[in-house]
């Protein structure tokens, strides 16, 4: 391999060139999530029904009496590559992703996955990959053929408004590969990231930014944010702007 060996100071004037660009691709990125939280919402008219550990559950059930739902279809079923013992091995690579949901449920987001294996499938599965964090359900009705997730894999997001459930976005392909982290999650949501900062339309439900964040077994709903970890994010954030300009 023939590299391009340089000095500590052209190395640091080649990369102030590329964030410039990545800076630009943030910018570009947070409009877009902005124009994703004032898309319309499609109303779920259909009463859907899944296997639960636990029995039968409601659509509405995924929501866990959480405002948002994002339900991800994982490929675990007769016919697919490495049934019985592995799901689909890109769906695999996304479980294995997804990070301790404290942090979405700390921002009135479930997170589901959904299949068509049984649920005793299912359970040797998460229990064999370690991904029992993760709720995953068994798709029993026409769900997946109509949210666009029958044939390939995919992420819905819902809202609810009380009882009543709405779409509010769909990703997939490669759109899936981002998925995992909390940040990603959330900027697929209706509700984004729910922070100050963002461009969201009026009445959104907003707080400050790093002050919700907690240790993913400390989330208390309601309380106040810790004040040594609010001075301690206060004086980062003034430390980094007064670096920056």
């Amino acid at each position: 391999m023939n590299h391009n060996v340089v000095s500590p100071q052209q190395w640091q004037a080649e990369w102030q060139q590329m964030l410039v660009k990545e800076k630009e691709l943030t910018r570009a990125r947070d409009a877009l999530a902005a124009e994703r939280r004032r898309m319309p919402w499609q109303a779920v008219e259909k009463s859907y029904e899944f296997d639960g550990p636990n029995g039968k559950l409601s659509l509405l059930d995924l929501f866990d009496g959480r405002r948002q739902l994002i339900v991800y279809r994982a490929f675990f079923e007769p016919g697919v590559h490495g049934w019985p013992d592995h799901a689909c091995i890109g769906c695999s690579l996304g479980a294995d992703q997804v990070s301790d949901l404290s942090h979405l449920h700390a921002r009135d987001t479930s997170l589901v996955y959904a299949s068509r294996a049984p649920q005793a499938d299912i359970a040797r599965l998460k229990a064999r990959m370690g991904w029992q964090h993760i709720p995953w359900v068994t798709i029993s009705d026409s769900f997946d053929k109509d949210f666009g997730v029958d044939e390939w894999h995919g992420h819905n997001a819902f809202i609810r408004e009380g009882d009543r459930i709405f779409r509010t976005y769909f990703i997939n392909n490669r759109g899936d590969e981002a998925m995992g982290t909390v940040w990603n999650y959330l900027d697929i949501t209706a509700l984004g990231r729910q922070e100050e900062w963002e461009d969201s339309p009026e009445g959104y439900p907003q707080s400050k930014p790093y002050k919700w964040w907690n240790w993913h077994d400390m989330y208390v709903p309601g309380a106040a944010p810790d004040p040594k970890w609010v001075a301690v994010s206060d004086a980062g954030e003034a430390a980094f702007r007064k670096k920056t300009g």
